[in-house]
């Protein structure tokens, strides 16, 4: 938590900056309202110490500037006894509080506290990570389950950087949110920041934020991943997708603990816990220059690889269960049954989606099905629906018709693609140089369903 103290009074400031510092805190003083002004426009404080007495600007002018800043730190009022009046109108305008003078240090320190605590819980909201722990939940009772839990459970508590491999609806991010939910940070953010939903020319600015004025737009500070997961962990959603600049920053941040915005020279200090995760074949791409080796093994620190579905022997019936009341509870409905015979056709399905198309499927069934009994019939007719068919080489190289070997073909490309970069289709339009509305059309045209 970075804290400025605006006091003219030098042993103020100095008191203050000593107490504060004991504690953790990084401190930055200064003397005065347009001193205060400039250092806020130029990097961001969690918190201003603000005397409402100041030479030139006084205390409520500068929280008035204070106000209109996005984000906007919290203030702390301080005041002598003959400004007390002044200072509650500033708390009334949406100061924190305010404390008069002589202060009392206990006073400071549990009022921070409580506005350290208060702006934890805020980016928990604003980020959507108040979410319900079954969402969670690492779910299943297969041998490669236990196993997986096992070393989740004894890198938690580490900060090792982690490294998470799998197919694509594996459940990366329930196992980098399982680390962190077990790790001295779990009170703390837990920020996900995936590089292929991202334009290659904004993942820079998403992540590490930038400077008012650092580009056409950019017309207020804005604060990034990076930051804003500070003290926390930051989870790197395919991280074969980040472009060779955002990797090579990446890495000073894993190497060094510091970085800067987009637009700034000034350098920030930063402890976050990276945890990566990606669905590609790194070691092939560092052979092809489009991953850095560095960077590679600064992440693969613990290797931690989620098996397939088909893997999984035994879970897909305790992940329908599951599942199954997971809707009942979002939907407000009765919590379906399944039949035997059901259960028993799922489990000869391949599940190239993985656990992904699972949950999909019976979500489908949830809305699409009036009966309470799902019936392998069901699951026949629906799962057809849901599952983009695989075409062999040989059956496409055996097809007579040429217009429907292309059709095979394109559905087979751009559904690969489309999964690749996780159904964002600005960004699969702008790597395959097609027009958004053009590929829209495309995908409706050919059918192709996410997973």
């Amino acid at each position: 938590m970075k804290i400025l103290v605006v006091d003219d009074e030098k042993n103020i400031r100095a008191t203050l900056k000593n107490i504060l510092e004991d504690e953790g805190l990084q401190v930055l003083t200064t003397d005065t309202g347009e001193k205060a002004l400039s250092v806020l426009f130029q990097q961001w404080i969690d918190l201003v110490v603000l005397d409402v007495k100041l030479p030139g600007i006084d205390g409520i002018q500068v929280f008035k500037k204070i106000k209109t800043m996005k984000p906007c730190p919290e203030v702390l009022i301080i005041s002598g006894h003959s400004d007390i009046e002044t200072a509650v109108e500033a708390v009334k305008l949406g100061a924190y509080d305010f404390l008069e003078k002589p202060l009392s240090m206990a006073k400071i320190l549990t009022a921070i506290r409580n506005i350290a605590e208060k702006r934890k819980l805020l980016t928990k909201v604003q980020q959507g990570e108040w979410v319900e722990e079954s969402k969670y939940r690492l779910v299943g009772k297969s041998l490669q389950m236990e196993k997986l839990r096992e070393l989740i459970r004894k890198v938690a508590p580490t900060n090792s950087k982690v490294l998470i491999r799998g197919e694509s609806g594996t459940g990366k991010e329930l196992v980098a949110y399982a680390i962190h939910q077990k790790s001295r940070r779990k009170e703390e953010p837990f920020i996900k920041f995936n590089s292929a939903a991202i334009p290659n020319e904004l993942v820079e600015s998403e992540l590490f934020g930038h400077e008012k004025g650092a580009f056409t737009g950019a017309d207020q500070l804005k604060l990034g991943k990076l930051e804003i997961a500070n003290n926390g962990t930051l989870f790197l959603d395919e991280i074969g997708d980040m472009n060779l600049s955002a990797q090579a920053k990446i890495l000073r941040v894993i190497q060094e603990g510091m970085f800067e915005r987009v637009g700034s020279n000034q350098t920030t200090e930063i402890d976050v816990r990276i945890v990566a995760a990606t669905h590609k074949n790194l070691e092939e791409m560092i052979q092809e220059g489009s991953f850095r080796e560095d960077l590679y093994y600064r992440l693969n620190v613990v290797p931690i690889t989620i098996p397939p579905l088909r893997e999984r022997e035994g879970d897909i019936g305790v992940l329908v269960n599951y599942f199954l009341e997971q809707f009942a509870n979002e939907f407000n409905v009765e919590t379906k049954k399944i039949s035997k015979e059901a259960i028993e056709y799922l489990n000869r399905h391949p599940f190239p989606g993985n656990v992904r198309e699972l949950k999909n499927l019976i979500e489908r069934l949830y809305i699409l099905i009036d009966t309470d009994l799902i019936t392998d019939q069901n699951i026949s007719t629906f799962l057809s629906q849901a599952t983009v068919p695989r075409i062999s080489d040989s059956h496409l190289l055996e097809t007579q018709d040429f217009k429907l070997a292309r059709k095979q073909f394109e559905i087979r490309y751009l559904a690969a693609q489309l999964e690749k970069y996780s159904w964002n289709i600005s960004t699969v339009a702008e790597k395959l140089g097609m027009h958004q509305p053009n590929l829209s059309r495309k995908i409706k045209e050919l059918g192709i369903e996410k997973n």
